[in-house]
């Protein structure tokens, strides 16, 4: 298994997902976005099937040939990354085996075009999966309430949780959605641990419920590195 990080992520984080077989990839920072998002995994790709990535269009070219290397199947984005919203999230789609769930007026082109034939659900929350740390497939927690909204009117199981307690440098605070990412069927792993997280023991109730471990990645609180999407 291959897993994308955030290119700050600390040498713990690393070493604790090796010891788990999965293989970090490191994303670049780009100069396309603003300094809290430079290298988030979930603002400059996204895994669209089991080998298959969308990257931005100007992606590190260093990035596209370890893909190949590693026989990770991509594709390029039909628009550049931007600088300002909504030209920073045309990627930041949440991308599920039968649904995809973003505020379609601004999903890139060439993203949408891979996911047309998908239940398509319509948001106003732009930074769509930066806002939802999703645990199956209609299991998710989310900081937004109009994409909880959505999921519960398409009969998903959504933990809503207030924003804020997440640690995302040069911004106020971060989003939920950034703070890690199934790594198994029933295995979480998080930029951090829950019992450092205000909202920790609402999420570990939620979490049992559906027997899904959660596997700190490091002490302290949880960190927005931008999901960690892994195929």
């Amino acid at each position: 298994m291959y897993c994308f990080l955030d290119y700050r992520v600390t040498n713990e984080e690393i070493e604790n997902l090796m010891k788990l077989n999965i293989n970090p990839i490191i994303v670049p920072k780009t100069t396309k976005v603003y300094e809290g998002i430079n290298g988030h995994v979930d603002i400059q790709l996204n895994v669209i099937s089991e080998n298959k990535v969308i990257v931005h269009r100007s992606m590190s070219s260093d990035l596209l040939e370890l893909l190949s290397l590693n026989n990770i199947e991509y594709i390029l984005s039909k628009e550049e990354l931007g600088m300002s919203y909504p030209k920073d999230i045309i990627l930041n789609g949440l991308v599920l085996e039968n649904y995809f769930v973003h505020n379609l007026k601004y999903t890139d082109e060439i993203l949408l075009e891979t996911q047309k034939h998908k239940k398509l659900i319509n948001v106003k929350q732009g930074y769509t999966k930066c806002s939802v740390l999703p645990l199956g497939e209609k299991i998710a927690i989310t900081s937004d309430s109009g994409i909880y909204d959505a999921l519960i009117t398409e009969e998903f199981d959504v933990l809503l949780v207030p924003p804020g307690d997440i640690i995302l440098p040069s911004m106020n605070y971060g989003f939920i959605g950034g703070v890690g990412g199934m790594i198994s069927e029933n295995k979480l792993a998080l930029f951090g641990d829950l019992n450092f997280y205000k909202y920790g023991s609402e999420v570990k109730m939620f979490l049992s419920r559906f027997d899904i471990e959660y596997v700190p990645l490091k002490e302290g609180g949880l960190v927005d590195r931008g999901s960690l999407l892994c195929l």
